[in-house]
């Protein structure tokens, strides 16, 4: 299911959990690196107007829908997608590399989280070896000399998954980066879920996200930053609607 005008389309290419798990699994077998990304309306609305972000997420291998927008989208196109949030991704996806022997590295959020994070993880996924973790200085550049150090040390770290907490774009062009410099890790951008699971961040509780507004407990979370977000979210669902009903 391709998303946004021509120009500036991406395209969820994995469209279940199943087929998500499979390839990642197939990918450590192989011993080759990935990079998934985890496509929603906040996405959607910078894609357009930034061409390295649009650059680094068509250079992504994986992509999956996170956010029900665009799971309702891909239904009124007749090519539905399932919803994987990246918060929701990340111990799914640490018991399989628990289970395939796989270190995993964490970049991003602060010291504080990304050891709450592995903390957290090392409890909850026995066998589970926490690798690499590094939170960048303020100002990082996922694209400068200090990505690249971060990409040496990963590749020397022997971890199999990175998952990056450094918001968007930065963290998809950081990803991007990482399949030309670290080309046998995994990337998995994961946005706010080490802030979650390290409990820096409060995340919508289950009833919220079951109705579809953890929108609207991030906005009264954080009003000044979320409104506006979501103000240009809500803009441009029109156009999404008729470009799915284009595709049906």
């Amino acid at each position: 299911m391709k998303f946004g005008s021509i120009a500036h389309e991406v395209e969820v290419n994995v469209p279940t959990r199943r087929a998500l798990f499979q390839a990642v699994r197939q990918r450590f077998e192989n011993r080759t690196g990935f990079a998934l990304a985890t496509l929603n309306l906040d996405h959607l609305t910078k894609l357009p107007h930034d061409p390295d972000f649009l650059s680094a997420y068509r250079a992504h291998d994986l992509v999956v829908a996170d956010g029900r927008p665009v799971v309702w989208m891909s239904r009124l196109a007749g090519k539905p997608v399932a919803l994987m949030p990246g918060s929701d991704l990340i111990i799914p996806l640490c018991k399989v590399c628990a289970e395939m022997d796989a270190p995993i590295a964490l970049v991003g959020s602060s010291d504080a989280a990304l050891k709450g994070a592995a903390d957290a993880l090392t409890r909850t996924v026995p066998g589970l070896q926490v690798a690499y973790t590094h939170s960048p200085r303020y100002g990082f550049d996922p694209a400068g000399n200090e990505a690249k150090e971060i990409f040496q040390a990963l590749a020397a770290s022997g971890a199999g998954l990175c998952f990056v907490a450094l918001g968007a774009p930065k963290q998809e062009i950081f990803a991007a980066q990482g399949r030309k410099h670290a080309p046998d890790v995994g990337f998995a951008s994961i946005g706010a879920g080490l802030d979650f699971l390290s409990g820096h961040q409060v995340r919508a509780p289950k009833i919220m996200r079951a109705l579809a507004l953890e929108w609207l407990w991030r906005a009264l979370q954080s009003p000044t930053r979320m409104i506006p977000r979501y103000a240009k979210c809500f803009a441009i669902l029109p156009s999404l609607i008729a470009q799915s009903l284009r595709q049906r």
